[in-house]
Formats: C-alpha cells, sequence, structure tokens
C-alpha cells in the first residue's frame, strides 16, 4: 500500500515503521513512517463482509467527499489526502493515505486543561463548525445522493431514524422500548422539523476525540465519514443545549459559533437529534459486537430518561 501510493523508493525497510492508531471505532487506522521521516495516516475501511448500520454504509467514500468539499470551499483545516484506492487489489476494502496531524487529541488530553483552555477550545470548534455549515447543498441527505435524500428535513430526517430501527429490528437489538412507539414519537412530533429549509454540511460527528489541538489552538478536524446534508443543530456541539444525556456543557461551543439560546421549537428538535443518536449508541453495540456492555447499558438509560421527557412509558 506504502509502495503504491507513495513509491517504493519512500517504503522503509525493517520492522516498526507503523502501529495501529487505536482511537477510532470504525475504520481501522494505521500511522505510517516513510523511509524519508514523513508520517502518514493510513486508513482502511470495514470489509465488505461486515455487517454495519445502514447510515454507515458508504462511509469512506463520504469522508473524502467532505475533505474535498472542506478543503475547496473553506479555510478549516483538515487532513490533505495524500491517495486513495478502492480497487480492492491489496485488500478487500477501500483505503486511503493521509496527511498524519501532529498535534494533541482534545479528547484524550482534555482533563489536563484548565477550564479556561477547554472552553476557548470549545468556542474555536464552534467558530470552525459554523463556517463548515456555511457549505449549502442543493438537498438534504447524505453528500454522496441516494437514499434517504430529499427536499424537505422532515422526511429525510424521519427515514434516517427509521433505517435505525430496523437496523435495530434485523439484529433484535432490545432498546428497552417497543419499536413502533418510538417511531410514533418522531411522527407525532415531527412538526418541529418544517422549520429547516436550506440543507447545509453539517459534520455531526464533532465530538472531542476528532478535534487536534496544539497549545490551546486548534490545529485539525479529523473523522468526517458521517457528513451529511442537513440543519446545523443536527451537530454534536448542540447536544448539551437542549439535554442534559450526554455530559458536556454547550455553552462555549455555542458562544464560538455565535449562536444565542435556543427557542422552544429548536428545543424540540435537538432532543429529537439526541433520541437518534441515543438509538445509534445502543444498537451499533451489536454491530460491533461490543463485549464490554458499558456504552449499551449507558445508552439504553439515556434514551428512556429522553423518552421519559417526552412522554414515553416502556
Amino acid at each position: 500500500m506504502a509502495a503504491r501510493a507513495y513509491g517504493a523508493e519512500r517504503v522503509p525497510a525493517g520492522e516498526g515503521w507503523y502501529q495501529e492508531l487505536g482511537n477510532g471505532w470504525f475504520n481501522v487506522a494505521y500511522l505510517i513512517r516513510l523511509r524519508d521521516g514523513e508520517r502518514a495516516v493510513l486508513k482502511i475501511a470495514p470489509p465488505a463482509g461486515v455487517e454495519v448500520m445502514t447510515y454507515e454504509r458508504a462511509a469512506m467514500a463520504t469522508e473524502l467527499a467532505a475533505l474535498r468539499l472542506i478543503r475547496e470551499q473553506t479555510a478549516v483545516p483538515v487532513p490533505a489526502v495524500h491517495f486513495h484506492d478502492g480497487s480492492h487489489e491489496l485488500c478487500d476494502a477501500d483505503w486511503f493515505f493521509m496527511q498524519y496531524v501532529d498535534a494533541d487529541n482534545l479528547g484524550l488530553v482534555r482533563d489536563s486543561l484548565s477550564p479556561e483552555e477547554y472552553a476557548s477550545c470549545q468556542e474555536a470548534v464552534g467558530a470552525a463548525n459554523r463556517v463548515l455549515n456555511g457549505i449549502k447543498g442543493e438537498r438534504f441527505g447524505p453528500l454522496l445522493g441516494g437514499p434517504p435524500r430529499g427536499d424537505r428535513w422532515r422526511e429525510v430526517f424521519c427515514a434516517m431514524v427509521e433505517d435505525v430501527l430496523r437496523d435495530g429490528e434485523r439484529r433484535r437489538v432490545d432498546i428497552g422500548w417497543d419499536y413502533d412507539a418510538v417511531r410514533a414519537l418522531f411522527a407525532e412530533r415531527g412538526d418541529c422539523l418544517e422549520e429547516v429549509t436550506e440543507p447545509v454540511f453539517v459534520e455531526w460527528d464533532l465530538w472531542d476525540p476528532n478535534v487536534m489541538v496544539r497549545d490551546g489552538s486548534l490545529v485539525s478536524l479529523i473523522d468526517h465519514e458521517r457528513a451529511l446534508y442537513g440543519d446545523p443543530l443536527f451537530e454534536a456541539g448542540f447536544t448539551g443545549a437542549a439535554s442534559d444525556v450526554l455530559p458536556g456543557d454547550a455553552r462555549s461551543f455555542m458562544r464560538g459559533y455565535g449562536k444565542g439560546p435556543l427557542t422552544a421549537t429548536e428545543r424540540e428538535r435537538r432532543r429529537l437529534y439526541t433520541v437518534h443518536l441515543m438509538l445509534i449508541m445502543v444498537i451499533e453495540t451489536v454491530y460491533r459486537g461490543h463485549t464490554d456492555p458499558a456504552q449499551y447499558e449507558f445508552a439504553k438509560a439515556q434514551l428512556a430518561k429522553l423518552l421519559g421527557e417526552f412522554g414515553l412509558r416502556p
């Protein structure tokens, strides 16, 4: 792979020039040190035979499209793509090499930062996220087209929820609730989604582990495989603005973004988005074969709390 991407003359001899990076939850990633000392990251998608959730299909192609859009239309720092191979000649999955970002992962260092330093990082993330949301789309839904793409956010988002619910039913995942009762919630509460009329680029997965920082400054944003065209309030940074089911304070992010307190309708939308997120967090544990039940139990409990706030009972 390194020879194909960079040429045989740049492939180091001997051992110890590559190592797996263990922080990712979907693709596998390796840190590569080339013969001339340059470091790069190799990402490999799951093989075609591995069952993933519906929304995760074509995730690597989505990430490549997102990186291209961000680099072409904004100044937000993201890694450069060096080489992509979708031929499946060298392995049974897509893969690509990208620039190595020499910085600290905010998800790993946040506990060592002072509250002021962490707030500054979150403000920078909010400001960068606002720029990303300035990328306009033609229709709501996946960056690459295909279902569930459409002109109405309500229809597209509810179709996304339906995909997640069907994924759970297919693997008989116990979410603690009747699946049809959850479906009914989105049908009954979906009027608030009609307020969203302009499709914009949404990163969606911009949590701390996908933020690289150095000396308190934002250096790069990584892992873009879940990007889509949708509602800016779908962004991870807004999760804490309408619910406390996930730890974190959205105020610094929102200050950097330039967003004031949410309206009642916006709070309703954001809570629906968090229900969708908790459904994913419960159901994905089965698809990923988790042996540690911690995420499943946490997400299931938070899902119960959220649905209870909407008036549902198991």
